[in-house]
């Protein structure tokens, strides 16, 4: 089944509803007071056997549930509901999702993979499914028959056929044991839960698969949603942190007189190379930050020239290498070939830049209980990782998740949360850090800079006879994604602990990257060490949207574009001719068939005459068993090397569709974004320092930018698990616009962001 939509610009924003995280219309003046309830008490840990640590039923007959998932700004909360609701016989706005809070939620790993409806809603559905039939059963005895003899609508049991015999899950609520126990399996983001009750077949559903607007959207677009910069805590300071002058810099001297007669100012905290200055209010802090002198010592160069950085990753001994796949003779079939392509494609340094710096709140007590507010995506890993950072036992430590300005990886939320910690440890007092536009881009953890190294051998009728595959790069977890050491934060880092659970990712042929079925083939993956990564570095790398995904199958699908075009056939036809996947097969077809796509070889016959040239190609992407085929139309100036995206279609298939709406949403803000990623950003740097320092140096898709159509088209299977939509649709954008500028001016781009100083360069050059 199907569903197809064209969205027009006018459009875009009802369907793009992640975009409007970023903006909080609330007046300061009148920000409510956000406290926790048992904010002092002694900290919980919910059992996830227990049914009342998933769900609540309240005399009012609303029902509270509780994840350990939190809501990144693609509406999970609406979709949690509808899964709820739909095992209770109940309407989605009787249901409340509580979110990240380590003393009342389960610990189910965070929000991390695009797996929050793929794994995060199974144990909801099955404790959901449970408590239906305990509160049937509980009917049945009241009313002294059967359950088979009992139907439920929204949240009302009656006897078929007698509507004197009415009872409401709220009047059931009292009787329900609270004890009632689950069978539980795995553990973190795939802990599930079994009980009595055997969740509905999918063929039954009437809330899952319909298009409910998100539950948060109104409070968010009319100013009354409370965001992680709301918090109020009474008794609660500010703080801002001075980073050192250059990476690598250690602290000489601070002096405490140039910032004596700022109203407001309260004391400057030092621990080794952390510097933070603590005040009464926001503004008297920003103003102490700026106007404390602080000298550092001389800058070790701890990066190399800009220029120099994919050559680094070329020549860099590595420090680990895997070959991941190999079969056949490659070596054999390159070297009798009757024809060899060769490729190298570059992707950089990428900062999350959100629109929102990222804030917390952290109230530290001299007895150890701490409160920890933060917008971080994985609440109860940040407990473990705050808790050996205080060197208290995690049951002291609580951290309560509010949302933020979106999270899709580690942008510097973490960080964040760890700053504020530090702070409120040293006064005793709850302090809120809320880091400026420079803390974020400069600072902010970023994702990993990678080179690609690709070889194909031809025979004379243009078959592949091999391939080999060879990528460099920096880890995407040289910072841990998973916040749980204290030696994972840049305050730890300044403070002298030395970083902890790092690890060696490496960028694998056919996990990120469509994998093709070519006889003989081998991918061979290095992992190159981060620069200055055994202290604080602006270049510490961590996961960003869709790790790693973006950038290998910007490089694939590139190649898979360039061989097209060498043995002059159709992009499509060329890719079907070495894929046996159906549901691959099936996204690519839709996303064609909803463009109109000519089929022709690339490039077009025209390319490159004209000032304006326009073009078309095509991607695919897959990711965790989400299929996704993206088309893009292009105009390139040949003028000015400015490229302008027109137009994007994008089928996907993510199985079992619980809401539409949200998930054209969630593409739509996904093919954006990576757009604004392909076109236009890219970390600078110099020797010393990261220089993109806000978004004149770290420029970002602007509403201009946003394609003048957005074509989405759903391929929906019921019988299919839900296997995620958060980051999939970001991965196939980058190389469909190289490939659509190929096929408009016959220039091949092989290096990301595609800038106009790059594309007039590479048409001049051409």
């Amino acid at each position: 089944m199907s569903s197809k939509t064209g969205i027009s610009r006018r459009d875009f924003v009802k369907s793009a509803s992640g975009l409007l995280i970023g903006f909080s219309l609330i007046d300061s003046s009148i920000a409510p007071e956000f406290m926790a309830a048992a904010q002092r008490g002694a900290v919980t840990d919910p059992k996830a056997a227990r049914l009342d640590a998933w769900l609540r039923v309240q005399p009012d007959g609303i029902v509270r549930v509780f994840t350990g998932k939190v809501d990144v700004g693609v509406g999970l909360e609406t979709a949690l509901a509808q899964i709820v609701a739909e095992e209770l016989d109940l309407s989605p706005d009787r249901v409340v999702v509580v979110m990240g809070d380590t003393s009342v939620t389960t610990d189910q790993g965070g929000t991390s993979a695009s797996s929050s409806i793929a794994q995060g809603a199974r144990p909801l559905r099955n404790a959901a499914a449970a408590a239906r039939v305990l509160l049937m059963q509980l009917a049945s005895r009241r009313f002294g028959t059967s359950i088979d003899e009992l139907q439920v609508r929204n949240g009302i049991i009656n006897v078929k056929g007698d509507p004197s015999k009415t009872v409401s899950y709220g009047d059931l609520a009292g009787s329900m044991d609270p004890n009632e126990t689950l069978k539980v399996s795995g553990n973190g983001g795939g802990v599930n839960v079994e009980g009595p009750g055997k969740p509905k077949d999918p063929s039954t559903y009437t809330v899952v698969g319909q298009p409910l607007p998100r539950l948060d959207l109104p409070a968010k677009i009319f100013g009354r949603f409370q965001y992680i910069t709301d918090v109020r805590v009474p008794g609660m300071l500010h703080g801002r942190i001075i980073r050192p002058a250059s990476v690598g810099a250690k602290l000489v001297h601070v002096d405490e007189d140039s910032v004596k007669g700022i109203p407001g100012y309260v004391k400057i905290v030092v621990t080794k190379d952390f510097v933070g200055v603590v005040a009464e209010n926001e503004w008297a802090a920003v103003r102490a930050a700026k106007a404390l002198k602080v000298t550092w010592s001389a800058p070790i160069q701890a990066f190399p020239e800009q220029k120099e950085l994919y050559e680094h990753l070329r020549s860099a001994t590595p420090k680990a290498s895997r070959e991941t796949l190999k079969h056949g003779d490659p070596i054999g079939a390159l070297a009798n070939a009757a024809k060899k392509l060769e490729a190298r494609y570059d992707f950089p340094f990428q900062s999350h830049s959100p629109m929102d710096p990222g804030c917390a709140v952290a109230d530290v007590h001299m007895d150890g209980l701490t409160t920890v507010w933060s917008g971080g995506q994985k609440p109860h890993y940040l407990q473990k990782g705050y808790a050996e950072l205080l060197g208290v036992p995690l049951e002291k430590v609580r951290v309560i998740w509010v949302e933020d300005a979106g999270s899709y990886g580690r942008p510097g939320y973490e960080d964040t949360g760890a700053d504020a910690v530090l702070l409120s440890q040293a006064m005793g007092r709850p302090v809120r850090v809320q880091w400026m536009r420079a803390d974020m881009t400069a600072w902010g953890r970023k994702g990993p800079a990678a080179s690609f190294d690709v070889i194909a051998g031809l025979d004379e009728k243009g078959g592949v006879t091999a391939v080999q595959f060879t990528s460099r790069a920096f880890s995407a977890a040289q910072i841990h994604f998973l916040p749980q050491t204290a030696g994972n934060y840049l305050a730890s880092e300044l403070i002298g602990m030395p970083i902890t659970g790092g690890a060696d990712e490496f960028i694998e042929w056919g996990n990120r990257a469509p994998a093709y079925a070519f006889e003989n083939l081998q991918a061979v993956a290095h992992v190159v060490a981060g620069f200055h990564d055994d202290g604080a570095s602006s270049l510490g790398t961590t996961h960003m949207r869709d790790p790693n995904g973006p950038a290998t199958t910007f490089a694939v699908e590139s190649f898979m574009d360039e061989l097209a075009a060498v043995v002059g056939t159709d992009p499509i036809e060329f890719r079907f001719k070495y894929m046996n996947d159906v549901r691959a097969r099936a996204v690519l077809t839709a996303a064609a068939e909803k463009a109109g796509w000519d089929t022709r070889p690339s490039p077009k016959k025209s390319a490159g005459t004209g000032d304006i040239v326009a073009g078309r190609s095509i991607a695919l992407g897959v990711r965790n068993g989400t299929y996704i085929g993206t088309v893009a139309e292009v105009e390139v100036n040949r003028r000015t090397g400015a490229v302008r995206v027109t137009r994007l279609v994008c089928a996907h298939d993510c199985g079992l569709i619980v809401n539409p709406l949200s998930l054209r949403g969630v593409i739509a803000g996904n093919l954006v974004q990576s757009m604004s990623r392909t076109l236009k950003e890219e970390v600078l740097f110099d020797r010393n320092n990261v220089t993109s320092m806000d978004w004149i140096a770290y420029p970002v898709a602007r509403w201009s930018d946003v394609p003048a159509q957005v074509d989405i088209v759903l391929l929906n299977h019921p019988e299919i698990a839900p296997s995620g939509a958060g980051e999939p649709s970001s991965r196939p954008t980058p190389a469909a616009i190289a490939n659509a500028i190929f096929d408009a001016t016959g220039v091949r781009l092989r290096q990301v962001p595609f800038t106009p100083v790059r594309v007039k360069a590479a048409l001049s050059s051409a």
